[in-house]
């Protein structure tokens, strides 16, 4: 009799381990929802990580690519292009002498590096870029109030029409740099708004003072791809 009882608790015991392991990996957690958030899983609405440790459909990814803003109130054509040239990095027949683009724009520079703009546009007056910290919630440009007074903004940047300009398109429209001594290495929006509304945002990334201007033009290139 003994012998039965234990044999029974033995196919017992056999019978529940079984049906522990076939149990499916919803049973044993619970349900997953569409849309919960795991680890890594947030989608930064706010100003980013200036090191690109974004994660939402904004975050830091250079391509050398103007996004251009498209809504009722503004008129992204204004600007057709725009090459934009330093006095450090890259060669002057190489990468810093692209030509105007919208889609291969000069995006890596370095802190103290003299940024200068050429835009292709009909407008002689108006425009203006903005840097600031990139921001994964790239939507926020959309309806940003442009004022020396908002916050996180790095550096700003008239662009004139030269009026004794020789080529247009050719001439430099303004300059500027990022102090080292104020900013820090990471991912920055250059922001180009015209009468006081962006109409395209580029995403760019600073590097340290002399940190890129020991690269190669084909060395640059691979990093504006990043």
């Amino acid at each position: 009799m003994k012998r039965i009882v234990l044999i029974l608790l033995i196919l017992s015991l056999a019978l529940s381990l079984f049906s522990c392991k076939a149990q499916t990996p919803s049973q044993q957690g619970g349900d997953s929802q569409p849309g919960s958030s795991g680890s890594g899983g947030g989608s930064g609405s706010g100003d980013a990580d200036p090191s690109g440790g974004g994660t939402g459909a904004g975050a830091a990814r250079l391509t050398g690519k103007m996004n251009l803003i498209k809504l009722d109130d503004r008129d992204p054509s204004v600007l057709k292009g725009v090459t934009i040239k330093g006095n450090q990095a890259g060669t002057a027949d190489g990468f810093n002498g692209k030509k105007s683009s919208l889609t291969d724009v000069r995006c890596i520079f370095e802190l103290n590096e003299w940024i200068y703009f050429y835009p292709d546009t009909d407008a002689k007056y108006g425009l203006r870029v903005w840097i600031l910290k990139h921001r994964d919630d790239q939507e926020y440009y959309n309806t940003c109030k442009f004022s020396d007074l908002m916050p996180n903004f790095a550096s700003y940047c008239d662009l004139h029409y030269p009026e004794d300009a020789e080529k247009p398109g050719e001439t430099e429209w303004g300059s500027f740099y990022l102090n080292k001594e104020d900013c820090e290495p990471g991912y920055y929006d250059f922001v180009f708004t015209y009468e006081g509304k962006a109409i395209a945002v580029l995403q760019t990334r600073f590097y340290a003072e002399n940190e890129l201007d020991v690269k190669s033009d084909a060395e640059l290139e691979a990093l504006m791809r990043q």
